[in-house]
């Protein structure tokens, strides 16, 4: 049996009520009301307004309380001081959605956000969800409701548009109309005091109508909650994102709009990444993007092939991919020789390919088969400017005769109009992108292509820890804990380095020195030739303030080395904590490369990873990526070769190519440390020296605070959270056959996929209250590809000999939109009922929705099930009508106490 979504009535109602409409020209109340009975809804439709007797030529109520019939969804169009009345109005009368349009709550100052505040108490307190407020409302096209205060209407269509600016749902909207684009759903936000884009995104995933989604965001509240729902609702439909703010002038301007935090917009590009959805810089390239992900174009990768019948436009191609970072393909020399068979003597010879303005619609046929048949191309521009000789719809003719037979993408760009329209017109009829100019076309494609990337980063599921419970990271836990109750935060290096030799990440040997005997001593120890800093907690930047020697050979030079460098430390930073000089090992690394390592902690989604140039070169270039751990190999690498600095990390002058796995391994060491030490604000390696013989931290800092985790969460302070390993468990049955239990992974579709296939019919109706025989794509995508925040899904698996798993149950929650319980389901494969199987998933199940802070777990079971009633009374389960459905029966178990 497959429910409706909570927000079906608030997004599909039956009945609405406008409080606040009104027959004054040009009002809110006015606008709204009018729009509805335009639009052609079909629902019951009231007005409520205590002056008037009618509305509009519709019958008047005073308040909602008069009508007397279930209203299903109400928008409030009143004064901001006369919503907490309404509201318990409307909670008195049943009705459990409401839209507030009026502005003047938290955005408003101290008095507005106080009464937002009471606002959304009264609201909870009757179950009342609400959208907004300060929003533009929500336009519904099939369903001809048109519930806004916008002149403009939307066209029916597959794409939604969520939105937090309403002037930004106006301005698409008229976008939309011009450019024959359709809607399932236009959706404001406004503030987001309740019902935010997390909840709207998870409705979105249900809603058949919709197979795209475009977002415009400004702020973020809960950047938790909002990468839980972005990563959920990008496995199942593609989605376009537009946000504000990628600059210091537009950020604060969206601040003060949204009244939300500001975001760094380098740390939000990494989030969406890793999300896997393509963020774009307009309206424009929205709609665009969205028109290219329904055509047939996919691209594999980002190595580009131009073809051309202009040199200036072929040009202007390549510098706009140039901007953007897209490599054009270098051709093999196969398909060059094809290309010299194909086309004249005059031609390019280099990419952009340029066919001559006399190109036929054969030649462009010719040019398009040797390139795509090319390992070095991914994708392939096609460009056409209408000269004496073109034939356009020849051309765009030919090009769609092949584009079924190729196996790589194709995009166009016909540049002009009076000639040339109807053949781009028949590209795009055939699911061809095709442009007018060249800068739009490559734009689309590095959006498209990026998006492809981005879902394959969607997909990663990295552990938290590859070392779990090891003695070492203990250790670094009670040594920052050990700090902490000093009161110190900022780490020496000597400290420093013990908690990243804890995590295995390479260092080189430190010893502090208080006096120039000590370092004389210390440098005999550790051996010619050494390297001397000075150790202060006040100084992050040792070079900068003088308190660096690098290369000492002698004891006489440590001597002197050492006196330089407190003498000028202190004079420079006359106030500066001294507490001696570090001596350590001078690495001497012929073909070595100084890179760097961090980690900040950003305001909104935590701890972050940064890598680029290391050593002086960091000031310079300016060269850095970001991403969201936990990281595992695939996100490593992702993220090192998402930088200019990948360069120099292959066969470089005179030097050869580094140990890329040694850099990867450091990385991902870094990611554990962030994630099982929640007290980190910040970590610095630089400079970590990396040649063909490894990689080694020759400096490093790390400044701790105390760790806020009143939900007991151990990765509460992660935007992502990693993979569960530690609710892995094995169990042996009574027969021997050792069972383990373990979190889901989105590789296990294909288990997931036989182990349906394989249960019996019975089974799959008791599980799915459905006929079906197996599970939908989109079905197996929900159920293997989740998120663990959200939701928990644990499979018991049994093993071959040869490793080969095969899965024999399992069991799930999700949470429920009162955020203190979760519903679950079970399912256990026929051959393995009555073997206790069940019994493991859900106890399991139950401890995880427990360590999540959930206060009940529910789930809804056909009356007809004995066995599963049976199982769940002894679980401690109670068993209760269904408030809906009398074929079904409800169990709780609360998990309060327990």
């Amino acid at each position: 049996m497959l429910e409706q979504h909570y927000l079906t009535t608030l997004f599909e109602p039956k009945s609405v009520a406008v409080i606040g409409a009104s027959d004054r020209e040009n009002s809110v109340g006015n606008i709204i009301f009018k729009n509805i009975l335009g639009s052609g809804y079909k629902g019951r439709l009231y007005a409520i307004n205590p002056k008037h007797e009618t509305i509009q030529g519709q019958q008047a109520y005073k308040s909602i309380e008069e009508i007397g019939a279930r209203v299903e969804m109400a928008v409030i169009a009143t004064r901001p001081q006369t919503v907490p009345q309404i509201i318990e109005q409307c909670g008195r009368s049943g009705v459990r959605n409401v839209i507030i349009i009026a502005s003047g709550f938290s955005e408003a100052g101290h008095i507005g956000a106080a009464l937002e505040r009471k606002v959304l108490e009264i609201a909870r307190s009757y179950n009342v969800r609400i959208l907004g407020p300060n929003c533009l409302g929500i336009i519904r096209p099939e369903l001809g409701l048109n519930a806004t205060f916008t002149r403009i209407t939307a066209n029916p269509g597959n794409l939604a548009l969520v939105s937090q600016s309403g002037a930004m749902c106006s301005a698409v909207l008229d976008w939309a109309k011009a450019n024959q684009v359709g809607f399932s759903s236009v959706i404001s936000l406004g503030m987001t005091t309740d019902i935010d884009f997390g909840e709207i995104l998870d409705y979105l995933i249900y809603d058949s109508r919709t197979h795209y989604i475009l977002m415009y965001v400004e702020g973020i509240r809960n950047a938790r909650r909002f990468m839980s729902a972005l990563r959920s609702a990008a496995r199942i439909k593609p989605i376009i994102l537009l946000k504000a703010g990628r600059h210091e002038a537009g950020s604060q301007a969206a601040t003060v709009h949204s009244g939300m935090a500001a975001v760094s917009d380098t740390v939000f590009d990494a989030a969406v990444r890793r999300a896997g959805v393509v963020r774009v810089q307009n309206v424009g390239q929205l709609f665009y993007a969205a028109k290219a992900l329904a055509s047939k174009f996919r691209p594999q990768g980002n190595r580009l092939a131009i073809i051309t019948n202009g040199g200036g436009p072929g040009a202007m191609a390549a510098d706009r991919a140039g901007d953007l970072g897209i490599p054009l393909a270098q051709m093999t020399n196969e398909t060059m020789a094809a290309l010299n068979k194909s086309l004249p003597a005059n031609w390019s010879h280099s990419n952009p390919i340029d066919i001559g303005g006399d190109a036929t619609p054969e030649r462009y046929r010719e040019a398009i088969m040797a390139v795509t048949h090319d390992a070095n191309v991914d994708s392939t521009l096609v460009m056409l400017s209408p000269q004496a000789m073109t034939d356009p719809m020849g051309v765009a003719k030919a090009i769609i005769e092949v584009a079924d037979k190729l196996n790589r993408s194709l995009i166009c760009c016909w540049m002009g109009e009076d000639q040339v329209s109807a053949a781009r017109k028949l590209l795009e009829d055939a699911g061809i992108p095709a442009f007018r100019m060249p800068e739009t076309a490559i734009e689309l494609f590095h959006h498209i292509s990026k998006y492809y990337r981005n879902q394959k980063l969607l997909l990663q599921t990295p552990e938290p820890t590859r070392q779990q419970g090891r003695p070492e990271t203990e250790g670094a836990k009670m040594l920052i804990e050990a700090l902490l109750a000093e009161r110190r935060k900022v780490l020496s290096e000597m400290e420093s380095k013990a908690i990243l030799r804890a995590f295995k990440v390479p260092v080189a040997q430190t010893m502090v020195a208080r006096t120039a005997t000590e370092a004389l001593l210390l440098a005999e120890q550790i051996g010619f030739p050494i390297a001397m800093k000075v150790d202060s907690p006040d100084l992050p930047h040792k070079s900068d303030a003088g308190g660096v020697r690098l290369n000492i050979q002698n004891a006489p030079a440590v001597r002197n080395a050492y006196h330089d460098i407190i003498d000028t430390v202190q004079k420079r930073h006359p106030t500066a904590k001294i507490n001696g000089v570090s001596i350590e090992p001078f690495l001497s690394r012929p073909h070595g490369r100084e890179l760097m390592i961090g980690v900040f902690r950003d305001p909104i989604f935590g701890p972050v990873i940064s890598f680029g140039a290391g050593g002086f070169d960091v000031e310079i270039f300016s060269d850095r990526s970001v991403a969201l751990p936990p990281l595992n190999k695939f996100l490593a690498k992702d993220l090192v070769e998402t930088t200019r600095t990948s360069k120099i990390l292959d066969q470089f002058h005179n030097m050869p190519p580094v140990d890329r796995e040694a850099l990867k391994e450091v990385l991902l060491c870094i990611s554990e440390m962030v994630c099982e030490l929640p007290w980190i604000q910040e970590l610095d390696l630089n400079p970590l020296i990396v040649d063909e013989h490894g990689a080694i931290a020759a400096d490093a800092r790390i400044v701790i605070d105390h760790a806020a985790n009143a939900s007991g969460d151990r990765y509460a302070h992660m935007a992502i959270y990693p993979y569960p390993v530690h609710l892995i468990q094995e169990w042996q049955m009574n027969d021997g056959k050792v069972v383990t239990i373990r979190p889901i992974r989105p590789e296990d579709a294909d288990l997931e996929q036989e182990f349906v296939k394989n249960m019996s019919d019975e089974s799959r109706y008791y599980r799915f209250m459905d006929t079906l025989r197996e599970l939908t794509q989109t079905m197996l995508v929900r159920f293997t590809q989740i998120d663990y925040d959200r939701e928990m899904a644990l499979v018991a698996m049994i093993a071959d000999d040869e490793g080969k798993e095969t899965q024999i149950g399992v069991a799930r929650y999700v949470g429920n939109p009162d955020g203190e319980s979760v519903e679950f389901a079970l399912a256990v494969g026929d051959d393995w009922q009555k073997c206790g199987v069940g019994r493991k998933l859900m106890t399991a199940l139950i401890d995880c929705a427990r360590l999540k802070g959930y206060r009940a777990v529910v789930g809804d079971v056909l009356s007809t099930n004995s066995k599963m009633f049976r199982l769940m009374t002894s679980l401690g389960f109670t068993i209760h009508p269904h408030p809906e459905d009398t074929a079904v029966k409800r169990v709780v178990k609360p998990l309060t106490g327990a």
